[in-house]
């Protein structure tokens, strides 16, 4: 363990970083997985006055390319289609032009800082979207300065701003029932795919990419594995696009789903007029349906069900609110949306549990009625008997 006097600390990232003055005067830092490794460097480096393991980013090289290798080599790889082009647009729109602008060629703590202080003041843009811009500048940063001098302090100089609380927009009891009704009433098969968000909370990609293969009809369940997404074709030049099926967003959302009986029976029909099971459902044949024409058809239906438009996800949200308004406890409901964890669940839907507080506080308005208007020794006899009935119910 560091002993005082060291400069040896542990990382919040689980890091070990030993500090080190040279001869020049200037401190160094040196980083390892373990106290025991880092001790090591420091005492290298003292012995000898050179920093093992660490780099300096080169003065000549200019950030535009380093940030464009990072896009163009290190990432590409490492992370799904679609949050490669939202990485992609993030650095070709804001982070790339900003560092080829004079005065900030080079990758520094001020230049970092520049570009962050630039993202926050600019008025255009929501709060969601300057903390989405900073969160990929940062990603890259921890590329590019990597186990360099400079990497603590170029972290540090980038602030994510404070996430605020989106308003989760739902559909109310009736406008649902006007949805359903007017699905009904379409004729058309491929609806009953916002039915079946409506009652498992499934994503649009996830709905778009579910086969016939997915229904159990015997255990009553659908298995969500995969996800179709529509992203940049980017062996393509201009803007052309391609369909993409792939896995969800996390481990958590590969899952089985238990079916309401009324809706197994109108999925088992129809999967019983299809010939084959291998095909999707919402399209009908081996090429699953884009989500961005889904989309189109559920804007249409709620023109036709006379309800104001509301995006996609609403449907998702609409199933967390009724599930919790039905007493779902928040852990089943997790696992039935598929989040990572229950604290994302709570994050999102914790204004959704009012209804549950109101009751919780109405207890506390009958103990004051049954026990505070009343004389002492009557309380004491009322609370004893409160504490019985609970404990046989």
């Amino acid at each position: 363990m560091p002993r005082r006097g060291e400069n040896i600390y542990k990382r919040k990232d689980g890091r070990w970083e030993g500090r080190v003055r040279t001869s020049d005067g200037k401190y160094r830092y040196v980083y390892a997985k373990t106290y025991r490794e880092v001790k090591e460097k420091q005492r290298l480096c003292q012995e000898t006055g050179e920093v093992h393991s660490l780099q300096v980013l080169p003065a000549s090289t200019k950030a535009a390319g380093l940030f464009s290798t990072w896009l163009s080599k290190d990432i590409l790889y490492q992370v799904k289609p679609s949050t490669y082009e939202s990485y992609y647009r993030c650095m070709k729109k804001y982070v790339i032009p900003f560092f080829s602008l004079s005065g900030n060629e080079f990758l520094s703590e001020a230049s970092a800082a520049r570009f962050a202080r630039s993202v926050q003041d600019n008025s255009s843009l929501s709060e969601s979207s300057k903390r989405k811009i900073l969160t990929i500048f940062k990603t890259s940063l921890k590329g590019i300065a990597k186990d360099t001098h400079s990497s603590v302090q170029i972290l540090e100089s980038v602030r994510l701003p404070k996430e605020e609380d989106s308003e989760v927009l739902v559909f109310t009891v009736k406008e649902q029932r006007q949805i359903e009704h007017a699905v009904f009433q379409a004729g058309d098969q491929r609806l009953l795919g916002i039915l079946l968000c409506f009652y498992t909370g499934i994503r649009i990609g996830e709905l778009c990419a579910l086969r016939w293969s997915d229904l159990d009809d015997e255990a009553g369940t659908i298995s969500v594995t995969k996800t179709v997404t529509r992203v940049k074709d980017f062996s393509q030049t201009g803007s052309k696009t391609k369909l993409m099926t792939g896995t969800p967003k996390s481990r958590k959302s590969m899952r089985k789903i238990p079916l309401p009986q009324f809706l197994l029976a109108q999925l088992t029909a129809c999967k019983a007029r299809c010939p084959k099971d291998s095909v999707y459902m919402l399209s009908g044949t081996a090429v699953p349906i884009d989500p961005r024409y889904y989309q189109k058809l559920y804007k249409k239906l709620l023109a036709d069900a006379h309800v104001k438009y509301r995006k996609f996800h609403a449907i998702r949200h609409t199933f967390a609110t009724r599930a919790l308004e039905l007493g779902v406890d928040m852990k089943t409901l997790s696992e039935l949306l598929g989040h990572a964890n229950v604290s994302i669940t709570l994050n999102i839907y914790a204004h959704s549990l009012m209804g549950q507080k109101k009751i919780a506080m109405e207890k506390f308005n009958e103990m004051h009625s049954t026990c505070m208007l009343q004389p002492p020794a009557a309380v004491t006899t009322s609370v004893n008997r409160a504490s019985k009935a609970d404990r046989t119910t």
